[in-house]
């Protein structure tokens, strides 16, 4: 391995995985299905409805939060049991909203809560309250410690070394050019906060002017400035604007996480909990240790690198974004050169 691979991939494995931002929506949202169709629900305990789930996001500004993971994971819930509760929570990024959250659920009767944590770290007593009271966590996108009974993400090794394989391709960057990298919220384990971003980054204009710059993720990408220089970006989950600027070959890459995939397993482990069920091992397949070292059974997806050469059979295939969303007059030329036009 060459010495400038060595030292794009070192830096890369220190950038938090994942994502972040902020929302001020912390209101709770409910609804409820009808009767009929998938688990039988068990007898109400201690107050509890049958099959009640609540669904705890960390924020909404990130495009994926509202227009993915909320959606989907509802939608999957109520295909497996029809007759199942979900609430809405989202903390607004904010970690003591989450609490407050977290308390509210376990006293309306929730059985399991899926839980994407603002803080992994300071969420870990609320987890344990939630516990105590017989209340099942699945730890979604992010590990929260305390006792979780499951947790599902993506394989963010896979993510490090996607996003350090691109790197080392810049021109120079192998040979021993610089990396400039851009981290965010220190309270996210697995992300950066585009409104951090910069403050964060290294000085753009002092680095080698093949430099690569990996950010967090690709909101962090457009909050990254470089004067006056050519510096190929990578991040992940693919922000319309991240699509683009591939298109453009301003940004090398992201990280392409299939939501639908995560979402799915989420929702059946939470309904299997809900309703007193054995999580089965293809759902959970291996086992990951928290920041509390507690051992969790997780269900790890693999990412996919996305480039201009696959944006048709990923996020426009998957129905992430439609090529009239990513095509705009700015990148018409460029959807065209890809074949998306």
């Amino acid at each position: 391995m060459s010495i400038g691979l060595r030292r794009v991939l070192a830096v890369t494995a220190a950038i938090s995985l994942g994502l972040g931002a902020a929302s001020c929506d912390s209101a709770l949202q409910s609804s409820s299905g009808g009767s009929g169709g998938g688990p039988a629900p068990l007898p109400a305990a201690a107050g509890r409805g049958a099959g009640r789930i609540a669904l705890l996001l960390p924020e909404a500004t990130t495009t994926r939060y509202e227009q993915f993971d909320r959606p989907l994971i509802e939608k999957k819930i109520k295909e497996l049991a029809p007759d199942a509760q979900i609430d809405y929570y989202n903390a607004g990024q904010d970690t003591a909203v989450q609490q407050t959250q977290i308390d509210a659920a376990v006293k309306k009767g929730a059985k399991v809560l899926i839980l994407d944590a603002v803080d992994a770290k300071s969420i870990q007593a609320s987890i344990q309250k939630a516990h105590d009271a017989g209340v099942k966590v699945v730890a979604y996108d992010r590990l929260a410690q305390g006792p979780v009974d499951a947790y599902v993400s993506f394989d963010n090794r896979k993510v490090v070394e996607l996003r350090g394989q691109a790197a080392a391709a810049v021109d120079g960057t192998a040979d021993g050019g610089e990396t400039i990298t851009t981290n965010g919220s220190p309270t996210d384990p697995n992300a950066a906060d585009p409104n951090t971003a910069d403050p964060n980054a290294a000085d753009p204009n002092a680095a080698d002017p093949n430099a690569a710059a990996p950010s967090a993720v690709d909101s962090s990408a457009s909050g990254s400035e470089v004067s006056g220089r050519s510096v190929p970006l990578t991040g992940q989950d693919f922000q319309l604007d991240g699509v683009q600027r591939i298109l453009a070959g301003a940004q090398a890459m992201s990280v392409y996480k299939p939501f639908k995939s995560e979402a799915d397993v989420a929702a059946q482990l939470a309904v299997d909990l809900a309703y007193g069920q054995e999580i089965g091992g293809a759902l959970v397949p291996t086992t990951v240790t928290s920041g509390s070292s507690d051992k969790v059974p997780a269900g790890l997806i693999a990412p996919v690198a996305l480039t201009k050469d696959n944006i048709k059979a990923t996020v426009v295939a998957d129905g992430l974004f439609t090529v009239a969303q990513i095509c705009t007059p700015d990148y018409a030329a460029a959807c065209s050169a890809a074949g998306l036009q």
